[in-house]
């Protein structure tokens, strides 16, 4: 099976700044794939070489089996952007927005039309065909920015945090929107701060930080194999706590007012901490992405 994006050795410099630093993955027809990293890990700068709006500066990079630099316009043709930026023309109603980007691919007036109204109405915006961008709660920006992604029905949709900032019921939309995608053979790239996300939508992913990969695979197999089925996290954790991780060689982190112990299956352990250590309580819960991501990256505030 032929990848539909294939990276090997892909770098980015900006001057003595390395954002991308010498990482290769694929990503194979119908499945969902993610990029997550902390702030200035590399995401954005990834996915902007991939669909050529950043050179590479060192490494090759194949969409379809074409060589990007050699095919770029290509490429374009058959790849839908959704980026960070709510870039929507706001003198236009949502009809016309996507009336007119379907004219950069060729589409004739009454294609466009047709493929408009059928998009507004996948993303449930057909109701307010005639607002203005500017008209729009959050929420319904996201869905009309990704709904104009699809005008040119990709083989790759490609998005940049397209649910960050929404509230909840905003986020299950646009989710929904995607796994109906998927289901129809779809081929998505996304980077997103929610491991929520990643975990629901994809079905392979990558963390990486400081320009480069630290793991990759699938969400269920990257918590079983760096933190376990189970957390337990301790409230203010006493030294006789400390001395029996320690004696167990569990694996753990320790924050000083908190402690997480992670366990491969943590019922066991769960009854014993709670039983002689936890004068301040202990809580026992499924590992999730969130932990696998923490612990690799590590807890600081990244600006």
């Amino acid at each position: 099976m032929q990848a539909i994006i294939a990276a090997k050795h892909l770098t980015k410099r900006y001057g003595d700044l390395i954002a991308v630093d010498d990482i290769s993955f694929d990503i194979l027809p119908g499945e969902c794939y993610g990029i997550l990293g902390p702030n200035g890990a590399g995401k954005t700068t990834t996915i902007r070489m991939l669909y050529g709006f950043s050179p590479m500066t060192a490494g090759e990079l194949t969409v379809f089996g074409l060589d990007l630099r050699e095919h770029l316009r290509a490429i374009k043709s058959r790849i839908g952007v959704c980026q960070q930026e709510n870039n929507l023309d706001p003198d236009l109603n949502l009809l016309q927005n996507l009336e007119v980007f379907g004219l950069f691919f060729d589409l004739t007036r009454r294609q466009a039309r047709e493929k408009a109204q059928a998009l507004l109405e996948f993303m449930a915006l057909d109701h307010r065909k005639e607002a203005k961008a500017l008209e729009l709660s959050g929420g319904m920006t996201r869905r009309m920015v990704l709904a104009r992604a699809l005008i040119n029905d990709p083989e790759l949709l490609i998005l940049d945090e397209p649910t960050t900032g929404l509230d909840p019921q905003s986020r299950h939309q646009v989710w929904e929107r995607l796994e109906d995608l998927k289901k129809k053979g779809l081929t998505v790239l996304l980077t997103t701060h929610y491991m929520d996300e990643a975990s629901r939508l994809c079905d392979r992913l990558l963390i990486m930080d400081h320009g480069r990969i630290l793991v990759q695979g699938k969400p269920a197999d990257l918590i079983r194999q760096y933190v376990g089925h189970d957390v337990i996290e301790v409230a203010e954790p006493d030294p006789a706590l400390r001395a029996y991780v320690k004696s167990r060689l569990l694996q753990h982190e320790d924050f000083g007012h908190r402690m997480i112990i992670y366990e491969g299956n943590g019922g066991n352990l769960y009854h014993e901490i709670s039983k002689h250590y936890c004068k301040e309580g202990c809580v026992l819960r499924m590992a999730t992405l969130e932990d696998v991501f923490l612990k690799l990256t590590g807890r600081e505030l990244r600006e």
